[in-house]
C-alpha cells in the first residue's frame, strides 16, 4: 500500500519569476519566503528546513540553513500571472490556456435580471462603474486581490444572510459569467456597512470590495470556488481512479477541483483542521493521493500580515512532522506552493513567483530536481509512482530521488 500527499502551502513563493518585469511589474523584487524569514530572523521551521526550504530559496536568510539531504528544486507558474485556481488546475496536470479577462460591468446587467428573476433584493453601488447589492448584506463585483479582470467576488456578511444563500447567489453568478473562477464567500461581520466601506476602483475599469480591509477573513470565514471550463479528464484524480488508486482532495483544493470518484474535505480552512485530516487519512488502509491546501497562508498575504504568516507556517510545520512520522518506506511526500503572495511588497494581490519544490521518502538523499518549468510536473510524478497513465501536462521527476523504493507498492 503506498501513499502520495502534495502539501501545498498557498502562496508560499521563493522569487519573482523571470518575466515578471515585462508582465507583472508590481511583482518586481518579490519572494514571499525570503522577505518573512528576513523580518523574523529567529525564525525556525525544521522539518521545512529539513527538506529543503532553503536549498529551494537559493540564499541563506536568518537562522535557517540548506539541507545536505534534500530532494529538493522549484518549479516555475506555467499560467499567467499568479492564480490559485489555475494553479491547482496545473498541479493536477491541465495545460493551462490564456485567461478570459473582462471586468464585471460587461456581465452586471444579466447578473442583475437573472438575480432579479430569483427574487433577490438587488441594488446597484456607484456612480459610473457599479457593483450590485444583494438583500443588503451581499457585495457582487470584480475580484481586486487576482489578476483584475480574471474572477468575480460574492463578499457577504455571514451574520445577515447564511452561507448557504451566499452559495446560491454565486451559483446563479458563475451561470451567467465565464470568468474562470466566481469565488462565492463571507465571514462575520458587526455590520454589513463594512463590505460597502471597503469598495475600491482599481484603473477606472474595475470595482469591488477590498475582502482583507472589509474584515471577512476575520471570524466565521466561509468559501466556495466555482470554476469554469476544467476537463477533469485529463486530470490526476480520473488518471489515478481509472488505474484503482483513490483520490483524497483536502482543503481549499477540494473546493476548486474536480474529483468525482474521491473523498473531497471542502469548505476547510483552519491549518490545524486540515492538517489532522490530512494525518488521519494517511494512515487509513489502501493506496491514496491525498493533495492538501493550506489556505490561511494565503490569507495573510492578502492582509499584507508577516506576523500571521509566519505563525501559520510555523502550526504547517510541526504538523508536517507529524505525517512525515506517518509515512512508510516507498510512500512519497511533495510539499510546494501554487504561487507567491508577498505580504512585504506592498499591495495585497498574489506576487507571480517560482514555489518551492520539497520531496520526501524514508530514507531519501539529495537529489536536485531542477528549476521545472510548470507545476505540472508534479500531477505527471504522482501518476508515474502509481502507474498510472500521464495527465496531460507535465514530466514526471521520479526517476531523479535517490532512494531504495521510488515505486507504488501495491496491495
Amino acid at each position: 500500500m503506498s501513499k502520495f500527499v502534495v502539501v501545498v502551502i498557498d502562496s508560499f513563493g521563493v522569487g519573482a519569476m523571470d518575466d515578471v518585469p515585462q508582465v507583472r511589474s508590481e511583482d518586481m523584487g518579490a519572494n514571499t519566503c525570503g522577505h518573512i524569514l528576513r523580518h523574523f530572523p529567529q525564525l525556525r521551521l525544521p522539518v521545512l528546513e529539513k527538506l529543503g526550504l532553503i536549498n529551494a530559496l537559493g540564499f541563506t536568510e536568518g537562522v535557517m540553513r540548506p539541507s545536505v539531504n534534500a530532494a529538493y528544486g522549484t518549479a516555475a507558474l506555467q499560467h499567467e500571472g499568479g492564480d490559485t485556481f489555475m494553479g491547482h488546475q496545473e498541479i493536477l496536470g491541465t495545460r493551462p490556456q490564456a485567461p478570459l479577462r473582462m471586468p464585471f460591468s460587461e456581465v452586471i446587467d444579466e447578473v442583475e435580471q437573472a438575480l432579479k428573476a430569483d427574487c433577490w433584493q438587488v441594488e446597484r453601488i456607484g456612480d459610473e462603474l457599479q457593483f450590485l447589492w444583494v438583500n443588503q448584506a451581499v457585495a457582487i463585483g470584480d475580484n481586486l486581490e487576482a489578476d483584475l479582470g480574471q474572477v468575480f467576488n460574492i463578499s457577504a456578511n455571514l451574520n445577515a444572510i447564511s452561507f448557504d444563500e451566499v452559495r446560491s447567489i454565486g451559483e446563479i453568478v458563475r451561470h451567467c459569467v465565464q470568468v474562470g473562477r466566481v469565488i462565492a464567500f463571507g465571514g462575520l461581520l458587526e455590520s454589513s456597512q463594512q463590505l460597502l466601506d471597503a469598495a475600491e476602483e482599481k484603473q477606472g475599469t474595475y470595482i469591488g470590495v477590498n475582502a482583507p480591509r472589509s474584515g471577512v477573513y476575520q471570524q466565521g470565514f466561509q468559501v466556495v470556488h466555482m470554476g469554469f471550463g476544467v476537463n477533469g479528464r485529463v486530470q490526476v484524480p480520473q488518471k489515478l481512479h481509472d488505474a484503482g488508486v483513490k483520490t483524497v482532495l483536502v482543503g481549499k483544493v477540494a473546493d476548486i477541483a474536480l474529483n468525482p470518484h474521491g473523498i473531497s474535505y471542502q469548505n476547510l480552512v483552519d491549518t490545524q483542521q486540515i492538517m489532522d485530516i490530512t494525518l488521519d487519512e494517511v494512515q487509513k488502509p489502501g493506496d491514496v493521493f491525498i493533495c492538501t491546501n493550506i489556505q490561511e497562508t494565503d490569507l495573510a498575504g492578502h492582509a499584507q500580515d508577516v506576523a500571521r504568516y509566519a505563525e501559520r507556517l510555523e502550526v504547517v510545520d510541526k504538523n508536517l512532522a507529524r505525517l512525515m512520522n506517518a509515512l512508510q518506506p516507498g510512500d512519497c511526500l511533495v510539499v510546494m506552493a501554487d504561487h507567491g503572495n508577498d505580504p512585504t511588497i506592498g499591495h495585497s494581490k498574489h506576487t507571480r513567483e517560482n514555489v518551492p519544490l520539497l520531496v520526501w521518502q524514508p530514507g531519501i538523499s539529495h537529489s536536485y530536481l531542477g528549476a521545472r518549468k510548470t507545476l505540472s510536473d508534479v500531477g505527471a510524478t504522482v501518476c508515474e509512482f502509481f502507474a498510472a497513465s500521464a495527465p496531460q501536462n507535465g514530466t514526471s521527476f521520479l526517476s531523479l530521488l535517490n532512494t531504495s523504493n521510488t515505486g507504488g507498492n501495491h496491495g
